[in-house]
């Protein structure tokens, strides 16, 4: 069977998932949206960088929604600044009976800690539209909560969970994120958006929560902790410029506790040059590691052919949803999680 898919949105995660659904031998490419005028009335592989694929992107939302006759759509809009929008976009989706796969507001990872009414209003919305609704990626998504949570099962006891990320972001170019909403190039932490109390709970307690559900254990709150570093002189990133005395690493913990010690722990190291800040963890990619027994410690590290691990960590983040989109489409209607789905691969992306 083919399911017939939407696009919505080309950023970061979008730019990757287009040309991916175009050749996914189990989907087809029937619509894109897209934000800014210029990309609108083009073909959708073109926007994308690769070949084209027959399919011209749109800013009419409501005919995507009520003229296309999509199976799915794949939510990756920005919603840094809009998280109120993104809800009220998923849920207009979701009750015209479009199934949705989302990448794009990570708190969904784990809808019942994403805010006070956020799971009921999508549930509502999924009921309405017989419709199942789906969050992943690769962080919150498959480099933490999906990697640990199966691994779990081969433990007698859990002491610990620690899940990190250790990334260097110098080839991102994303200006608004990093510099924005990270901080990086600010003088202080207090001007980055990511750093402000509560707004690294709010993003990664999704994984905490996620992972507790699956311990069965009950959690007496989450905690932040962070800390930065400074340039100690000028240099400059794909996203420009970071000035001597300015944030150039940040490095900070989600820390679930269970009385009163924090066992369930969500760790992100992010440089922007290799030999900074030599004493925190050393690595690239994703680690975990459980203090149980046994004790475990795995490691993923993404490359790509084509690019760097930046560029595969948006094509990950953004396969991770659409390799699930034949589960979530056949799945009953209602908000999906991890622990929801069966467990699901690559089918038919054997090359040969």
């Amino acid at each position: 069977m083919t399911y017939r898919v939407v696009q919505w949105a080309t950023g970061t995660v979008g730019i990757h998932a287009v040309p991916a659904i175009a050749a996914h031998p189990d989907l087809e490419l029937v619509g894109l949206w897209v934000h800014s005028d210029d990309k609108a009335g083009r073909d959708a592989g073109e926007i994308c960088g690769s070949d084209p694929v027959g399919v011209l992107a749109t800013q009419d939302a409501d005919a995507l929604l009520y003229d296309t006759d999509a199976d799915c759509i794949c939510y990756t809009a920005n919603s840094d600044l809009r998280p109120d929008g993104v809800i009220d976009d998923l849920c207009r989706m979701l009750a015209t009976g479009r199934n949705v796969v989302n990448t794009s507001y990570v708190p969904l990872l784990f809808p019942r800690s994403a805010g006070v009414g956020v799971y009921d209003r999508l549930q509502a919305a999924c009921f309405e539209g017989g419709s199942s609704f789906y969050t992943s990626g690769i962080d919150p998504g498959y480099g933490n909560a999906g990697i640990t949570i199966p691994a779990l099962a081969l433990c007698k006891e859990v002491k610990t969970v620690r899940m990190m990320e250790i990334v260097n972001y110098d080839t991102w170019d994303n200006p608004f994120t990093m510099f924005e909403i990270m901080g990086f190039g600010k003088p202080d932490p207090s001007t980055s958006l990511l750093l402000a109390p509560g707004s690294t709970a709010l993003a990664w307690g999704s994984v905490i929560e996620m992972v507790a559900t699956a311990l069965d254990v009950q959690l007496d709150e989450i905690t932040e902790w962070h800390e930065v570093i400074r340039a100690d002189v000028d240099f400059a990133i794909a996203s420009g410029p970071i000035a001597a005395g300015t944030i150039s690493g940040m490095r900070f913990e989600i820390r679930g506790m269970v009385d009163g010690e924090a066992r369930i722990i969500v760790e992100h190291v992010t440089r922007l040059r290799d030999a900074d800040a030599p004493d925190w963890p050393q690595g690239q990619g994703y680690r975990i590691h459980v203090d149980g027994e046994p004790s475990l410690k795995m490691e993923l590290e993404l490359s790509s052919h084509v690019g760097d691990h930046n560029h595969a960590g948006c094509l990950a983040t953004a396969m991770h949803v659409i390799n699930a989109i034949p589960h979530v489409v056949e799945a009953d209607p209602g908000v999906l999680v991890f622990l929801d789905l069966p467990v699901y691969s690559a089918r038919h992306l054997l090359r040969r």
